[in-house]
């Protein structure tokens, strides 16, 4: 099993998502949309994350070679895939949610944000990231509707 760069699933949806500019905020490197630049980040379609945060340790990303891509997907699908939208953690807690979520290569709901409908997948290979494009995707078109909302 060949895991995937980080920074090769940065260019490969950076490229195939029109419209996208690439942001370091908040210690990730993340996909925004943002064709028109009106915002100031733009929406939200995407991050890789590679090391812990304040609130956001439980994926354990401080490991060595460790990262975690994270897309939001709409609560339905989230619903479809995962039986149930867990409730919001206290601050600096996780979901509760049946999942270990320092697993490799499986795609599993965020351990922060489940509750917004955001999925999460570490290292992933090639054949899990191309199912996790399929999310990052819904994402994109989620994203495009919200930018148009914005800057109306």
């Amino acid at each position: 099993m060949e895991i995937m760069k980080a920074k090769d699933i940065i260019k490969i949806c950076h490229e195939r998502l029109p419209g996208t500019v690439i942001v370091d905020a908040w210690g990730e490197r993340g996909i925004f949309y943002n064709p028109e630049e009106k915002l100031k980040r733009g929406v939200y379609v995407m991050t890789v994350k590679q090391k812990d945060g304040d609130n956001d340790k439980s994926s354990q990303l401080n490991r060595e070679g460790i990262y975690r891509i994270n897309t939001g997907i709409s609560k339905f699908r989230f619903k479809e895939t995962f039986g149930y939208i867990p409730a919001r953690p206290e601050a600096g807690g996780i979901v509760d949610m049946p999942y270990d979520f320092t697993v490799e290569n499986k795609i599993i709901p965020h351990p922060v944000y489940a509750w917004m409908g955001w999925i999460c997948v570490l290292n992933p290979a090639e054949k899990t990231f191309e199912k996790f494009m399929e999310y990052i995707d819904e994402s994109y078109e989620m994203a495009k509707v919200k930018y148009q909302k914005r800057v109306k």
